[in-house]
């Protein structure tokens, strides 16, 4: 597999990348504010006509152990002997998630598949339920990773990548061949605090009631002065959601509703779940994308030719001046032979480790890495 990374100024990523290879795809990450990107993607293809161009809008890019803003991180791949197979689904509402999910994985060839890749629209979608359609026909060797689209923290507009610019889609990428071998790792890093509370009223992923009291209300006293900031603060402060036995996951907020006094979030906040709140601890932050790479190397090792890095902007946002760290966390573990990309998400889509089922995650540093 020949791989390389990218770092590229909108004006530069539209005229000719001049590589020496012949790409069979090429994964584009893009700062969600940049106006030529139509004219980016259509140079690419111009260039190399053969070559499918997938990704999506971000909030925040990475190439290496840098982060940018505004940025775009091109990664160019040929497979030896692999292959891939892409499909991809339009979303209207976010009542169909989890059907678009069910129609996104029957329509990848179940045969040699190995992996499957998913980027998907950042705000008009419940990632939970998208992951469960997923699942529906997922065979039980293999398993799925990936992301939501980002916006900054504004949370106004997201798009997809899939040989074009599109609103509203989702992508899934099939990687297949025996030589492929896939690791993955998802870990976040933060802290609960307060008591546990119970989810007394809820509707897909809009949450209404804790407790018998208004959930919108009981967030800002926790908030404090950062209340104002809604919802761009409430990546500081997440959710963990506990259903019955399982391993608990984290939300973040995507909208507020001062009418209802409600919380929207990324993915399904069940009624009869507990939740408390969580906060950020940096060294732990840090320390977690450090565990989800060790997690993922396991599998591809020194072999590592390439590492997909899928961080949430809640991350980010914490992290500040210091968000290299976490990615320069994870080149320590995979070493310096694998190209790095990714992005600063509103979503992170991994099982924990292992075979583990598939999860929609937040707060997380998702890593899959690969090689051939």
């Amino acid at each position: 597999m020949k791989v390389t990374n990218l770092s590229l100024s909108p004006a530069e990523a539209a005229q000719s990348l001049d590589l020496d290879f012949s790409p069979d795809l090429f994964i584009l990450f893009s700062g969600s504010k940049i106006e030529n990107i139509q004219e980016v993607v259509s140079s690419v293809k111009t260039q190399y006509p053969v070559s499918y161009i997938s990704g999506c809008s971000t909030s925040g890019e990475i190439s290496d152990i840098t982060v940018k803003d505004d940025s775009i991180s091109l990664t160019a791949i040929k497979f030896d002997e692999s292959s891939f197979k892409k499909i991809s689904v339009d979303i209207s509402d976010v009542s169909e998630s989890h059907s678009v999910g069910q129609q996104l994985m029957n329509g990848l060839p179940k045969e040699g598949l190995r992996h499957v890749l998913i980027f998907s629209d950042g705000l008009h979608v419940n990632g939970a339920e998208l992951v469960k359609g997923l699942k529906n026909d997922l065979p039980k060797d293999v398993n799925i990773t990936g992301g939501l689209a980002g916006d900054g923290a504004d949370f106004v507009k997201t798009f997809i990548i899939d040989d074009g610019i599109f609103e509203k889609r989702i992508v899934a990428i099939g990687l297949y061949g025996s030589s492929l071998k896939i690791g993955y790792g998802s870990k976040g890093g933060w802290d609960s605090f307060g008591i546990e509370r119970k989810v007394t009223k809820s509707d897909g992923s809009i949450l209404y009631e804790l407790d018998g009291e208004p959930a919108l209300d009981i967030y800002k006293s926790f908030l404090g002065d950062k209340a104002k900031d809604l919802p761009g603060s409430g990546l500081l402060f997440p959710l963990s959601l506990r259903e019955d036995e399982n391993l608990p996951v984290v939300r973040t907020i995507l909208a507020v509703d001062e009418e209802s006094k409600s919380l929207t979030f990324a993915g399904s906040i069940p009624t009869g779940a507990y939740v408390r709140f969580m906060k950020a601890n940096i060294d732990r932050v840090i320390d977690g994308a450090a565990d989800s790479a060790e997690t993922s190397y396991e599998i591809t090792g020194q072999d590592t030719e390439l590492a997909i890095l899928i961080s949430c902007v809640g991350r980010k946002l914490v992290l500040k001046q210091l968000v290299e760290e976490e990615v320069d966390a994870v080149r320590e573990v995979i070493g310096d032979q694998a190209v790095m990309t990714g992005f600063y998400s509103y979503g992170e889509i991994a099982p924990f480790a292992g075979f583990s089922p598939c999860q929609l995650h937040n707060q997380t540093m998702t890593i899959t890495t690969i090689s051939e």
